[in-house]
């Protein structure tokens, strides 16, 4: 093995020389499962509340503070490119609620983003106004201004936040800490004054019921599962607040929200791949909730409901005897009495939502890799789907909180298209182009391309690739460039197309950015997640592994010019890839990354761990997943046997889906294998990282920072060598 100290870059000598990697001591920690010992040297870095485990963290922040020094005027540099490019002080658009426009501001140097209102001209007022950061808005009511309410404080959230119905009275939940724990409260948008009425340890998305007089929220338990759904009346002590619903399976998460017809409150329990809801009839909160559809294990099911033909009705998207889901339409009196088929199983056309409204409903799905929109026509049956002319691009609905609206409104956008708000009249089908969001610095969206690739896997199957580059730097394959590589891979989460300000640092310094699309996603169809889940697992890793192989083979970059990210269970997947093939990569950035997760998923008292044996399977009590995740699990397959890439670890001390000690431990490790490692831990901040846009543009100053090191592209503008 090359000794740690050769592999730092010349350019970090100066740095080097004061400063050395900590080591971690050596405490061994016996873990024996089905007749399997295993000796953890690093388990003691769990203790979170040892000052000797933040001491250590304190160490590996110094340590790459120190190696990273150098890299202080390019990252404010970085730093400024996004700062320039963004439009500070902006507007969102306006968003129609009963008397209302509700939209947010952001002023320039201010972190956080600030709530209001304006007032409709008339009730028959569709068009939103048009707002200018630098006009006066008629009639403007700030209704929560969030750098106020962090003033004193290092971190910052907003969990929940709404206004009840009659416009009088506003719900906020607020996390200080990163934990993700809220504390709820109510203000009086007359007086401006909260009401007595607080609510700690609350999760996020509280709602009002439709008359203002009570709040559905959700609590968790030890393992910060949401469990329970109560109801709060206004006036009230908490104490006497009523449970609504309690799932005490430990697989099970619950939540809470109304119809948007506000016929029905629905409380939907899930798990990955089991899903129930239930209905509360809103003339009366208190009552009994009754099932739409009784669990059965791996089946999914989710309800909108409707008004047709003057009958209450669910429609009703599920995966039984359909991978893909179909679209069938119940009684809402009787949901378990007959079906009607509306939309039937498609074969690689995933559907993924539906959402009801007066008139006409609105289906999602995903096909040929894509989202697509496509508008439900309740008489026919029929959809019309909503099109766009581009060959990669993303498209969702955004905030249509009204039951009986003229026009939808959507979002769009692709890697090359800033992201773009339009209302789309329903009579006319005219696409109507609300707001793009500013690029400033003479931004040219025909100066890049985006394209996608597929790369063969071992058994055969396509991996999608999508690529995005700048043109001024030569058509892709004439010659070797530096790659930035970026996956997931879990959960059926797709990683879709989206304009990045921060991104254009990297493609105007030459850099090609490409998503692997590998399975244990969901951009190829349900059976894409299925394939890469469970005990088919290592599917998500090797797909990424001959997706950069291929990306070598068509010339696009080199093994020295590629760097691969990934976070959370993508930062497992980096963990995984580093392990298989760390010839392949000059880099890997790890975002908070699940790395120890067999440790992790072996223990039912962690946060989220029994929640998550529908993912990855449960090692405790089948010796066949325990064999299988300790094949893979990063930090138990670290090599001595090979040199690894260059790795930055980013996580932070009060994340509580991936707890610190995961990547900690795996930094240790490494370094003990001679690996060139560093870790940087925010010590108040949660899984999502630091608080407030300022800070989130430094830590990813910070990162981009590093990768160019390690890629040594060339300043903007200037081809990369």
């Amino acid at each position: 093995m090359t000794e740690h100290a050769a592999s730092i870059p010349a350019s970090e000598t100066a740095e080097a020389a004061v400063a050395q990697p900590p080591v971690a001591a050596r405490r061994p920690v016996v873990r024996s499962f089905h007749g399997d010992e295993v000796v953890d040297p690093y388990e003691w870095l769990r203790a979170k509340d040892d000052p000797e485990v933040i001491a250590h963290l304190e160490a590996e922040n110094a340590y790459t503070q120190a190696r990273t020094s150098h890299l202080e005027p390019l990252r404010e540099r970085i730093f400024q490119e996004i700062k320039s490019r963004t439009q500070e002080t902006d507007l969102s658009v306006p968003s129609r609620r009963g008397e209302w426009w509700y939209y947010g501001r952001t002023i320039e140097g201010k972190q956080y983003g600030i709530q209001c209102r304006a007032p409709l001209a008339s009730p028959e007022d569709w068009t939103p106004p048009s707002l200018t950061p630098d006009v006066e808005v008629p009639g403007e009511q700030v209704l929560l201004d969030a750098n106020v309410e962090a003033d004193g404080h290092e971190f910052f959230s907003l969990g929940s936040f709404e206004v009840s119905d009659d416009g009088t009275l506003m719900l906020y939940g607020v996390d200080l800490e990163g934990d993700e724990r809220y504390l709820l409260r109510v203000r009086d948008l007359a007086s401006g004054a909260d009401l007595p009425d607080e609510i700690p340890g609350t999760f996020a998305g509280a709602t009002f019921s439709p008359d203002g007089r009570f709040i559905v929220y959700s609590t968790v338990d030890d393992a910060w599962r949401p469990d329970t759904v109560w109801l709060h009346e206004l006036g009230t002590p908490v104490a006497d607040d009523v449970q609504l619903f309690h799932e005490p399976d430990e697989r099970y998460w619950v939540g809470a929200g109304f119809t948007r017809s506000e016929r029905y409150l629905v409380i939907e329990v899930g798990s990955s791949i089991t899903s129930e809801e239930w209905l509360v009839d809103v003339a009366d909160l208190r009552a009994e909730p009754r099932v739409v559809w009784p669990r059965r294990e791996g089946v999914e099911y989710e309800t909108s409901h409707a008004v047709v033909d003057g009958e209450d009705v669910l429609y009703v998207l599920h995966n039984d005897g359909a991978l893909d889901f179909e679209l069938v339409r119940v009684a809402a009196a009787d949901p378990l009495g007959a079906r009607e088929t509306v939309i039937p199983h498609r074969p690689g056309v995933r559907l993924l939502g539906v959402s009801c409204f007066r008139d006409w409903g609105v289906i999602g799905y995903r096909r040929e890799g894509l989202a697509r929109l496509g508008l439900l026509s309740y008489a026919e049956g029929s959809v019309d789907e909503i099109s766009f002319d581009e060959p990669l691009y993303s498209v969702g609905t955004a905030g249509n909180p009204e039951w009986a609206p003229p026009m939808l409104r959507i979002a769009y956008g692709s890697f090359v298209t800033p992201s773009t708000v339009a209302d789309l009249e329903i009579a006319t089908r005219e696409l109507l182009v609300r707001k793009q969001q500013p690029v400033l610095g003479g931004y040219e969206p025909d100066d890049y391309a985006q394209e996608r690739v597929w790369a063969a896997a071992a058994d055969g199957t396509q991996v999608p690739i999508s690529v995005v580059y700048k043109r001024s730097f030569g058509r892709l394959g004439e010659s070797p460039r530096p790659l930035h590589l970026y996956g997931y891979g879990s959960y059926e989460h797709s990683i879709d197309p989206g304009l990045s300000i921060a991104r254009l640092s990297e493609l105007d310094r030459g850099v090609v950015f490409a998503v692997a699309h590998v399975r244990g996603g969901g951009e190829m169809g349900r059976a894409w997640y299925e394939n890469g889940k469970m005990l088919h697992k290592r599917n998500t890793f090797t797909d990424f592994v001959d997706a950069a192989r291929h990306l070598v083979s068509i010339g696009y970059t080199s093994p020295d010019r590629m760097v691969a990210e990934g976070g959370s269970a993508g930062g497992l997947l980096m963990g995984a890839v580093a392990n298989l093939a760390p010839e392949l990569f000059a880099g890997i950035l790890a975002d908070v990354p699940f790395v120890d997760a067999l440790t992790s998923i072996l223990d039912p008292s962690l946060p989220l761990t029994v929640i998550e044996w529908d993912e990855w399977g449960d090692p405790l009590h089948d010796a066949d997943v325990y064999a299988y995740m300790k094949s893979y699990t990063p930090y138990e397959n670290v090599r001595s046997d090979v040199e690894y890439p260059r790795i930055l670890a980013v996580t932070s001390l009060n994340d509580t889906r991936v707890l610190y000690v995961e990547p900690a431990k795996w930094v240790a490790r490494l370094r003990e294998a001679g690996a060139d490692v560093l870790l940087k831990c925010e010590m108040v901040a949660g899984h999502g990282g630091v608080s407030g846009r300022y800070n989130a543009w430094r830590e990813r100053a910070f990162e981009l920072a590093w990768l160019f090191d390690v890629l040594g592209v060339a300043e903007p503008g200037v081809t990369a060598g």
